[in-house]
């Protein structure tokens, strides 16, 4: 079933539509930082996270700043600048067969680096939902199942767990690379569940296949992903990466904890 949005998962343990963050009362057609209280404690869309002074800052501290759109209840306009990913899909892409990876989206238009492009959206699950439907796949099934992990500054980590076998989007079909040309951003839009946003890495050609980084490794600093390092024998669970790239890892992402049983 195609949805252009999260939706509640089976456990309906998390409403993703909820609305909990109160509004700005900002009377411009576009909210401006640092009056917004939106834009006060995170990134202006006006360089998607991407500028050089962005990078620099991302030098100097291990932590990104977060992401806050201007919501339902705010009181700027639709054309806000701050309102990005809640307007949705505007690329052109393709859904198309792959020779080795299965199903695969490509461009049917240039992209510029920095632009947003899709969505991953789906069912948005607890943990043990989560951890029960990757429990019953069989090892050649294809696994949806996205696991964001954000780790704040105090130590604590806010888990997301997006899945769009049943109930998503195009995002589902993208492919893993470990050179990819998109990069995923946590977007809160009216709550603190995030929608998982794809934007481009690099500017991107007409016909090229997107792909994007599953580990979450690429676009953070060295050592910031915690991924664990698998275990020679769960080696037999990890499917191949056919991405191709010089400095392709040969397995797919790994994350053993929705696996294994407390």
């Amino acid at each position: 079933q195609y949805s252009p949005d999260n939706v509640a998962g089976a456990d309906g343990e998390i409403d993703p539509t909820e609305v909990t963050f109160p509004g700005c009362s900002c009377r411009s057609s576009s909210c401006a930082a640092p009056q917004c209280p939106c834009l006060r404690h995170g990134h202006n869309y006006s360089g998607p996270c991407l500028g050089p002074a962005e990078q620099q800052q991302q030098q100097q501290q291990p932590f990104s700043r977060p992401v806050f759109e201007c919501n339902s209840l705010c009181r700027c306009g639709e054309s806000c600048q701050n309102r990005l990913v809640q307007r949705g899909l505007r690329l052109r892409l393709q859904v198309f067969r792959t020779p080795r990876k299965g199903w695969g989206v490509r461009a049917l238009q240039p992209i510029p680096r920095g632009s947003f492009v899709c969505e991953y959206a789906g069912e948005v699950l607890g943990f043990a939902e989560a951890q029960r439907r990757i429990q019953a796949q069989a090892p050649e099934e294809p696994n949806y199942i996205m696991a964001v992990r954000e780790h704040l500054h105090d130590g604590r980590v806010l888990e997301t767990f997006v899945d769009p076998t049943r109930v998503g989007n195009v995002g589902r079909f993208l492919n893993h690379s470990c050179e990819p040309n998109l990069f995923m951003v946590p977007v809160r839009v009216d709550s603190m569940v995030p929608r998982l946003a794809l934007f481009a890495a690099a500017d991107i050609s007409a016909g090229e296949e997107l792909s994007y980084d599953y580990s979450g490794r690429f676009h953070n600093l060295p050592g910031a992903s915690r991924e664990q390092k698998p275990l020679e024998e769960d080696n037999s669970l990890r499917k191949p990466c056919y991405c191709g790239s010089r400095t392709c890892a040969s397995f797919l992402p790994w994350d053993s904890s929705l696996f294994s049983t407390p």
